[in-house]
């Protein structure tokens, strides 16, 4: 029974083999993508090809774990990053068509405490605009990056702290918060999760069944990818998962080429697989219609075919060699991936690759694409070898003449420490340490190298303790009017004409801060220091508005909005609170405590 059962996997297995060699097209592939392989120094990486409503072609290439010399298949796992943002949006094609929603609403409208930088966006901006980036505000991915959490009412609490770059649907502006906001707006309308919404509307329909939403499930599985960044001595090293965490709805996907491939004839099929509906074909037709300009810049003389660059909902759009290009590229520690589509020509590619950073993912794609749409073959390999050899043989930019040579920093150590915060972005606490400044960030530990005066570098710690430079900016800390180190200032969003800036405090147990609690008498008027929202002490003086205090030390706080105001309080030996001194540019005023 064994060897007939031996006998009939064999058939098959050269039954399919047969199928993909007799398509010319497919004709000495595998040795074309083993060759990217080899020049991109890539782990390894998984391919399907899906022409009309069939897996023409899928394999593997490589590792999906190099240590163990574990290869690549095509149902191996990898993270797929932001080709994640076209089944978010897809839900709410599929609410649309119920009538539960529609894309001219307000996205306020389903979520009531959501609250934009400004009242434009408050007032003006619909769904419409969060699934095709044209709402104006940038990436402002270090909030979710540098400060990761799985509270998604957390996460969409920074938006109103998160200043757009430019007006309502002016310009294309990337940004992952929005996809964030649409997959909660899901959850209100359904009253599930959006992992189980994903679930329930396209992996099972799909059947996708080794797909999943986190990286729990995908640790789990017997066939996943590790995820690794190549060096620059082409060595690859392990890169750790990346636990997206609350922002899932904008890349937190793991999947395989040959389950994506599903997911492709679906698109390819106006939304419809194996017979059965699963996305409505209006909804396809205005997901991969332009909805959004990208740029408007001359075109370039290294891609000449390309003759518009625009965005439709979760997908780009563009053309290549004369056909219309439906793609999306993903890119998240570790992986990359590109799911395209040629809807009139009804081809789709998904490649998908353990290297972090990569041009693999475009690379074959696009040697495909020239084999299937039987159009001029260009050489991708020898360009992006060239491109390479380029890179390498260009002389490196010096910084170091930007560098204000033997300078010191303007105050103690020590005076550095403390917790620093931004409501649009996080809290991060810098330590002193071996006498070397640490700033301790929800997802990394940075040490802090001065550069001059008081600028610092940043380099990341790794867990074997190496360090190495991050793609964070300088940190360039600031003082207030009494000379005390007040905030630090990060370019963390380029977009931007000015850094984001992090306040300093003092970090203070709650149990501390409710010692300060109560009323205290100055010239006959009471003033009130009370806790609002578990953690933040307020100040208010009679007649006035309450303002908000932030530590300096575990005493001494500023009064935010008003420069050069503070508040020192004075503790006895056992402990207690008796007093208050209330500092001014025109004097130091003691108030008693009540």
């Amino acid at each position: 029974m064994k060897t007939i059962q031996a006998t009939i996997l064999l058939v098959f297995f050269t039954l399919a083999t047969f199928a993909q060699k007799k398509d010319s097209r497919l004709r000495g592939l595998d040795k074309e993508l083993n060759e990217i392989l080899r020049v991109t120094y890539a782990a390894g990486f998984s391919v399907a090809i899906v022409e009309k409503d069939k897996i023409v072609y899928s394999k593997g290439f490589g590792y999906r774990d190099i240590e163990n010399k574990t290869p690549v298949n095509e149902n191996t796992l990898f993270a797929i990053g932001s080709t994640t943002k076209a089944f978010t949006s897809g839900i709410l094609g599929r609410l649309r068509e119920k009538e539960k929603i529609s894309f001219e609403d307000n996205p306020r409208d389903y979520i009531p405490n959501l609250t934009f930088f400004n009242d434009n966006l408050n007032t003006n901006v619909i769904i419409r605009d969060l699934m095709s980036h044209r709402t104006g505000l940038p990436r402002h991915d270090r909030s979710w990056q540098l400060f990761p959490t799985y509270d998604r009412n957390n996460l969409l609490k920074r938006i109103e702290y998160q200043e757009p770059a430019t007006g309502l649907r002016q310009r294309f502006y990337y940004n992952n918060f929005m996809f964030l906001v649409q997959g909660i707006i899901a959850e209100k309308l359904t009253g599930k999760s959006w992992e189980n919404n994903i679930k329930e509307h396209f992996f099972e329909p799909l059947e996708m069944i080794h797909s999943n939403t986190s990286i729990s499930e995908l640790e789990k599985s017997d066939n996943a990818a590790k995820g690794y960044t190549t060096q620059e001595d082409h060595s690859n090293t392990n890169t750790a998962y990346y636990k997206i965490a609350g922002m899932a709805p904008a890349g937190g996907i793991n999947s395989s080429a040959k389950e994506m491939a599903n997911w492709l004839i679906t698109w390819i099929n106006n939304g419809v697989y194996k017979g059965k509906k699963v996305l409505p074909q209006a909804y396809v037709r205005d997901a991969i219609g332009s909805q959004m300009t990208v740029g408007t810049a001359p075109l370039d003389h290294n891609n000449p075919d390309m003759h518009f660059h625009n965005y439709g909902y979760g997908w780009f759009l563009s053309s290549y060699k004369g056909h219309y290009r439906v793609e999306h590229g993903g890119g998240i520690q570790g992986f990359a991936a590109n799911v395209a589509f040629y809807p009139t020509d009804s081809l789709g590619i998904v490649v998908l690759t353990n290297q972090y950073y990569s041009r693999v993912p475009e690379l074959v794609r696009d040697i495909i694409a020239d084999r299937m749409l039987k159009v001029h073959k260009t050489d991708w390999t020898k360009r992006f070898v060239d491109a390479q050899n380029r890179a390498r043989n260009r002389t490196p930019e010096q910084n170091t003449a930007t560098i204000k040579k033997n300078t010191k920093i303007s105050h103690a150590k020590t005076a550095y420490t403390g917790a620093y915060k931004h409501p649009g972005y996080g809290k991060f606490s810098i330590e002193l340490k071996n006498d070397s400044l640490i700033a301790n960030f929800e997802s990394m530990k940075v040490w802090l190298k001065q550069r001059h005066y008081d600028v610092f570098e940043p380099y990341e710690i790794t867990a074997n303790g190496s360090r190495f430079n991050t793609r964070i900016g300088l940190l360039n800390f600031s003082t207030n009017n009494a000379g005390e180190i007040s905030g630090v200032d990060i370019r963390l969003e380029s977009r931007l004409p000015h850094p984001i800036t992090f306040e300093r405090s003092a970090n203070i147990s709650k149990e501390k801060l409710k010692k300060y609690v109560g009323e205290y008498v100055l010239n006959q008027q009471t003033i009130k220091i009370y806790i609002k929202n578990e953690d933040v002490l307020y100040f208010l003086y009679p007649g006035q508005s309450a303002y908000e205090l932030s530590a300096v030390t575990p005493f001494r706080f500023n009064i935010k909005g008003i420069n050069g105001y503070s508040v020192e309080f004075h503790e006895n030996e056992d402990g207690s609170i008796d007093a208050i001194s209330v500092i001014q540019p025109r004097g130091t005023f003691e108030a008693k405590r009540k």
